[in-house]
């Protein structure tokens, strides 16, 4: 969203999919604050102090503000938001990990942070882990039902055994893999030369509300000259 108009393309995106809450990741905004769009969408971002690099913000419409409890900018790829409901709390935690070129030092560091962050989440509420996390999961659940289903894409990669063993451990599902929907509808992610896409973008969710996850799908006419 580093440049000009960009964020106003995401704002009339957010209204034509009626979304109540969109994370971002990579937005490259720097430093971390909260501001309020001309349409009364409010913006929480976290990102590098001086560096349009990484990046992630939180837009939430205007009419769904008001349920802001708290936030935290953690880093320039983490931050952590709580909202109020009228059955319970929901913790959303905006991601944007390494990718799987990326050191493993610096891999094992990023998933000690996010770590850190879901050990000070209330257990009882509702936990999403949402954006980037530069992981595929592939379609066989083999030895891990518990964290994924079988409509996954493509093969595993070592990003996406990370994620999954960090599921495990966790009582975590990755939501983009529980249902049945075309390979088109899933994924996340296409090359610059347009000969490949990924499914590297994800919603996960603390077990206890699996069920409440109703689907997860691509919205793949988008115009904010995303990664697809």
């Amino acid at each position: 969203m580093n440049e000009a108009s960009k964020l106003a393309q995401v704002i009339r995106e957010i209204k034509r999919y009626r979304l109540d809450i969109l994370g971002v990741s990579e937005c490259r905004w720097t430093g971390s604050g909260r501001q309020v769009s001309h349409d009364g969408s409010t913006i929480l971002y976290s990102g590098h102090e001086n560096t349009h690099i990484h990046g992630v913000a939180l837009v939430i419409s205007k009419q769904k503000a008001n349920t802001l409890l708290e936030w935290e900018p953690i880093s320039d790829t983490t931050m952590k938001a709580r909202f109020n409901s009228k059955h319970f709390k929901l913790t959303i935690i905006l991601c944007y990990a390494p990718t799987n070129e990326s050191d493993k030092e610096d891999k094992e560091d990023w998933y000690e942070q996010l770590q850190q962050a879901v050990a000070k989440v209330p257990q009882h509420g509702m936990l999403l882990i949402i954006g980037d996390m530069n992981a595929k999961v592939g379609s066989d659940n083999s030895n891990c039902e518990r964290a994924m289903g079988k409509h996954g894409c493509g093969v595993m990669n070592d990003n996406g055994e990370r994620l999954v063993d960090y599921c495990l451990n966790n009582n975590y599902v990755i939501g983009g893999t529980i249902f049945a929907h075309r390979d088109i509808d899933k994924l996340t992610w296409k090359s610059p030369d347009g000969r490949t896409s990924n499914q590297i973008d994800h919603i996960i969710i603390n077990g206890k509300w699996r069920r409440s996850l109703q689907d997860v799908r691509v919205c793949r006419g988008a115009d904010i000259y995303s990664d697809i």
